[in-house]
């Protein structure tokens, strides 16, 4: 599959064949759902915590003697049926949540979403990426003459500080190296943006 290649005044300079292992991989929807599920419960953070009878402070002592006084029988205030006792069958913070995802999966996913990209011309390849001055005007006038969506997914080769640092102001646009893509990046935005340095930075970690 090719791609149309722009500089950065726009301009359409030529094409570029997409490594078919990484942009022309058949999409299967379910092994996609399966891996992001995997992902977002890995990334799910336990905040919700209720104390048992055991954790709760105080109720050493029985309230008051079992026999002879007439109400009923109780041997801690910390029983759940007291107001500021322990809580039964509550949430707790021990709770695992996270999913092993094979390795090899998580590559074809990423393959599939980015090939669902290139299908849908959402691959938009820069001959060379250069941001010198490192000013966020400067990166959204640039994007204003490319073929991008609402919102963009930067791929740099590597780390750029001065890009990072002027696209951090720009709400629509994400910056992330190659060895760092990951799927959920792919789906959340319209539009990957890469230089073709960065195709072969992509394909040297993801394909094996």
């Amino acid at each position: 599959m090719n791609a149309k290649v722009y500089n950065i005044e726009g301009k359409n300079v030529g094409t570029v064949e997409l490594p078919a292992r990484l942009f022309g991989v058949e999409v299967k929807p379910e092994v996609v759902h399966q891996v992001v599920v995997g992902k977002q419960s890995n990334k799910r953070q336990v905040l919700a915590h209720t104390k048992t009878r055991a954790d709760v402070s105080g109720g050493g002592k029985k309230p008051w003697k079992q026999k002879g006084t007439g109400r009923a029988r109780h041997g801690s205030s910390r029983s759940p049926i007291w107001i500021g006792g322990g809580v039964t069958f509550g949430p707790r913070k021990d709770r695992n949540f996270g999913v092993k995802i094979n390795k090899k999966m998580a590559r074809k996913a990423l393959a599939m979403a980015l090939s669902d990209k290139a299908n849908e011309e959402k691959i938009v390849v820069l001959d060379e990426f250069k941001l010198d001055s490192g000013k966020t005007k400067d990166l959204v006038k640039m994007l204003a003459l490319l073929p991008v969506g609402k919102n963009t997914l930067l791929v740099l080769p590597v780390k750029d500080p001065k890009t990072v640092q002027a696209s951090k102001n720009v709400d629509k646009i994400h910056t992330v190296t190659a060895n760092a893509v990951g799927l959920l990046d792919v789906l959340k935005y319209d539009t990957v943006l890469l230089s073709k340095s960065a195709i072969d930075a992509l394909v040297k970690v993801f394909v094996k």
